[in-house]
């Protein structure tokens, strides 16, 4: 044993690569060692005691052992420092492994409703988001993150849907698919483009179960390769000075604050509070009545503008000076007449000569001259001097006080955005559910975001932006949309939306709100398309079957037209009915989806002329003109 580990250290210690500071870092040797690395496996061949303790010899061929490499690497008799493991990182891990080095992928479709948080009181507290997740290693992904087939095109604007002959190129868009795949198929087209993402995935609430299929909650480990998986191709999409919003509550809130710190490790990372529910849920402790929202932005640059400030919440203050350096001969640029005319600040004297000495308000007809003199006639001066007062002259404000006299007050309108977030209009239930229901009276879709909870998120970064670009692969009903069209809406810009949402209201509540708001506005325009399905139709056929009879059904259908697992055996599978009846209802449907070939779960773009899947030439046309408009 001490032989083999001296042998194997001094080995290893020949390759550069796992050194630091003199030191072997082991879970750099792990992972090479998982990864079945080509000049890892030459170096433990070329030692005889090491290739006949971690090799195989099958039919001539050498076959490594990379378990057995791992256990005997990871036994603390082997580098015993554990601290050069970890000196230079520190993360979230899954066995010992960290989830940033990870290739896994977790692809998930939806299994029963999808319920978004927020709005809920007592009596629903408990509902939360189900989904089906499977894990596929990253030997099992073949062309499953490869871009894919869009069909289904429709155009909406103001005067309602069309048909989609052609692509201009810088449309808002509305793709329906699995989002991990649909940020695949965008990655190449809009890298480097997006302005600012903002997200509102799976909450995680809390559950006993330690896997997730056909669970109410991921396992945590699962939710955080999940959404590792989906901002690692988020990030390429954004540009340079670009920013991440993502929404989340008290369950993963900090696991995902360390996740979001290890993938931008170049941004700033600010987390705010949000009171979206006033009622409260209510809770074994304590009534949760926040959420709360991840800021990722560039390091060291003013990207976050100012908040609006409502007009009655507006603090006033007298515009002329007081206490001490306060009187006009401390400053004489700051001795002059603000002009009052209908009761409103219209401009400005030039600075009186010092021999000039007039009353606080002088009248000429229908106008006011005021004058920074106090109440006992000190002649004090203005906050701003002449030559710059021009500049803030909307933030001015003429009261009248006792006596008919004017006095002259400053109020800010805007200000530093705090780190909790405090207004009537983030509740979820009055400007999320209420708001929806308005514009799709049938709408099914339960706890929306407030709309100005979103909306205040986004003005925050790109209200000065008039040209950016939104994107959301969470889409859920729309909130993300409905915020940049009003937006525009505001002040007139040109900002575009790209939503990604799979589940099976994005036809009948998320494409249905955006258009009526298109409607409303008179103004905006969308596009819609879907993901071309190959293997995903049998996923949403097993998903809704009701009974074992039709997934018999389905699984006669499956065997001839479905792609499935090249570890599928038809005929194994067939003979072993009995054992297959033998499944509770919700296994049998988990084992039909697991046979299913997960790379084709959607129509890849390199195979759009295959005869197999049937794409439509208008459809073909429609493609090659979408990755070809957009990318330029």
């Amino acid at each position: 044993m001490q032989n083999l580990l001296t042998n194997l250290t001094n080995l290893l210690s020949k390759d550069n690569r796992f050194i630091s500071d003199g030191k072997l870092i082991k879970n750099k040797i792990i992972e090479l060692a998982l990864n079945l690395d080509s000049q890892l496996l030459k170096l433990l061949l070329s030692d005889k005691e090491i290739k006949k303790s971690f090799f195989e010899e099958v039919d001539g061929t050498v076959i490594f052992d990379k378990i057995k490499f791992q256990k005997f690497v990871s036994n603390k008799n082997f580098l015993p420092d554990s601290y050069t493991s970890y000196k230079n990182k520190i993360g979230l891990t899954v066995d010992g492994d960290f989830i940033t080095d990870g290739k896994d992928v977790v692809v998930s479709w939806p299994y029963k409703d999808c319920l978004l948080e927020g709005g809920q009181d007592k009596d629903d507290a408990k509902r939360s988001e189900q989904f089906w997740s499977e894990t596929l290693a990253s030997d099992q992904i073949d062309r499953l993150l490869s871009p894919k087939v869009l069909v289904n095109f429709k155009k909406f604007t103001k005067n309602g849907e069309s048909k989609l002959t052609e692509f201009q190129g810088g449309e808002s868009l509305l793709v329906k698919g699995n989002n991990l795949l649909v940020l695949h198929t965008l990655e190449d087209i809009y890298s480097g483009k997006v302005n600012l993402i903002y997200i509102d995935p799976p909450y995680n609430p809390d559950s006993k179960a330690n896997t997730f299929s056909y669970n109410n909650s991921f396992n945590r480990s699962t939710w955080l390769t999940f959404m590792k998986n989906r901002l690692e191709v988020a990030k390429r999409l954004l540009c340079k000075d670009g920013s991440l919003v993502v929404a989340i509550d008290e369950n993963e809130q900090a696991h995902l604050g360390v996740l979001l710190k290890e993938m931008f490790s170049e941004h700033e990372v600010h987390c705010i509070t949000v009171v979206h529910n006033p009622r409260g849920v209510q809770g074994t402790n304590f009534s949760y009545t926040h959420e709360y929202a991840f800021f990722v932005i560039p390091r060291g640059k003013k990207i976050i503008s100012s908040r609006k400030i409502n007009q009655e919440d507006i603090e006033w203050s007298n515009f002329r000076n007081w206490g001490s350096e306060s009187e006009r001969t401390d400053a004489k640029n700051c001795f002059y007449g603000v002009i009052v005319e209908n009761e409103q600040v219209v401009g400005f004297q030039d600075v009186l000569v010092d021999s000039e000495h007039p009353t606080q308000n002088v009248k000429d007809g229908d106008r006011c001259y005021v004058y920074p003199i106090d109440i006992n006639g000190v002649e004090r001066k203005w906050r701003y001097a002449r030559q710059s007062v021009d500049e803030i002259k909307h933030l001015l404000r003429a009261k009248k006080v006792k006596g008919g006299r004017y006095e002259i007050e400053i109020g800010k309108d805007f200000g530093t955005y705090k780190t909790v977030w405090l207004d009537p209009r983030y509740d979820a239930n009055e400007y999320g559910t209420k708001l929806i229901k308005s514009l799709v009276p049938d709408c099914k879709f339960d706890f929306p975001k407030s709309l100005w909870n979103v909306y205040d998120c986004l003005y925050a970064v790109i209200g000065e932006n008039k040209e950016a670009i939104v994107l959301d692969f969470f889409g859920g009903s729309g909130t993300t949309a409905h915020a940049v069209l009003e937006l525009n809406k505001q002040d007139g810009g040109n900002r575009k939306f790209i939503l990604a949402e799979q589940m099976h209201y994005v036809e009948t509540v998320t494409r249905e709100r955006i258009k009526k708001v298109v409607e409303n506005n008179a103004q905006g325009s969308f596009i819609y398309c879907e993901l071309a399905k190959a293997n995903q139709n049998f996923l949403e056929d097993i998903s809704e079957s009701q009974t074992p009879k039709e997934l018999v059904s389905i699984w006669e259908k499956m065997k001839s037209n479905a792609f499935l697992s090249y570890k599928v055996n038809v005929k194994s599978i067939d003979n072993t009915k009995t054992e297959f009846s033998e499944l509770d209802f919700e296994n049998q449907k988990r084992f039909l989806m697991e046979v299913l070939d997960k790379n084709l779960l959607y129509v890849p773009l390199s195979e759009i002329d295959d005869e197999t899947f049937g794409i439509a030439d208008e459809d073909k046309s429609l493609n090659r003109q979408f990755f070809k408009a957009v990318k330029r």
